[in-house]
């Protein structure tokens, strides 16, 4: 039975705090169906190209899952994956267009923060003198880290939901979605600034468990030791049970401002495609 998420017609725009408690009561209400989604797309990620399609397309397919939810037309996965599994290779291009995008961003970024950094440092080097090498270098860092991360979260919140379109509307491919992404979200990127904040604060605990702390005992262990490679073997395992925990997570999270993006622009008029007449095989 589907929980009270909000109506398509009464549905009014999402706070920070709203957006995400509504990701997370998605998450536990769909827990088992989300997390089996997630471990497949996860297991898909070790097939070069084909898997990383999989992976991406399943991503999709949890996010169209929620977003019927939301809207109160929910589908089954077999339904659902009926029209996520034809455009599995637009959902790869999806990601490829929008992670080397962020990849040249981030290098941008970076080299624009260095230039500024040292242009910084050289300053309150002649003003300070040399006691002022470390507060130089100290200010220097700080800039940088700022500059790229301004910059990073601004250009991700405007592709944040970027294979959604791709995933619940129809005629639209891979290129036209990633372009719809930055359309929906041109007013409202401060706002999935803040959503993208507060989402990764609630992550953190979990990945950190997970994900970091293994990572940190390999930094003192011997390459090639067995020990190391137990500990790596851990550390991979936490890895992937934490990218499947969470992954759902954000596949909601985006379904719910993808539904709150279009509520605020274009009105409410949302719907799902009807079902072909021939079944999913």
């Amino acid at each position: 039975m589907s929980e009270n998420f909000g109506s398509s017609s009464q549905i009014q725009p999402l706070s920070i705090g709203n957006v995400v408690s509504a990701a997370v009561r998605l998450y536990r209400s769909h827990l088992k169906t989300y997390l089996k989604l997630a471990l497949i797309a996860h297991l898909w990620i070790i097939v070069p190209i084909y898997g990383w399609a999989k992976y991406a397309a399943i991503s999709g397919l949890i996010s169209r899952l929620a977003f019927g939810e939301l809207i109160y037309q929910p589908e089954g996965v077999q339904t659902a994956n009926s029209y996520i599994n034809p455009r599995l290779w637009s959902f790869l291009r999806v990601a490829f267009q929008v992670g080397i995008s962020l990849l040249v961003i981030y290098l941008g970024l970076a080299m624009v923060g260095a230039v500024l950094a040292t242009l910084l440092g050289v300053a309150l080097g002649r003003t300070l003198g040399t006691s002022g090498v470390i507060v130089a270098t100290t200010l220097a860092i700080i800039v940088t880290v700022v500059i790229v991360l301004l910059g990073l979260t601004w250009f991700y919140s405007r592709w944040v939901v970027a294979e959604i379109p791709l995933a619940v509307e129809e005629n639209i491919n891979g290129g036209e979605s990633v372009a719809r992404s930055w359309e929906l979200t041109k007013a409202s990127v401060l706002r999935i600034q803040g959503v993208v904040l507060v989402a990764f604060i609630v992550t953190l605990p979990l990945m950190f468990v997970l994900n970091y702390i293994p990572s940190l005992f390999l930094l003192k262990l011997e390459q090639g030791s067995i020990i190391y490679g137990i500990v790596y073997f851990i550390s991979w395992i936490g890895s992937l049970v934490g990218g499947v925990l969470v992954m759902p997570f954000w596949q909601a999270l985006k379904a719910v401002l993808y539904l709150d993006l279009r509520t605020r622009r274009e009105g409410l008029g949302l719907q799902l495609r009807e079902p072909p007449s021939q079944d999913f095989r």
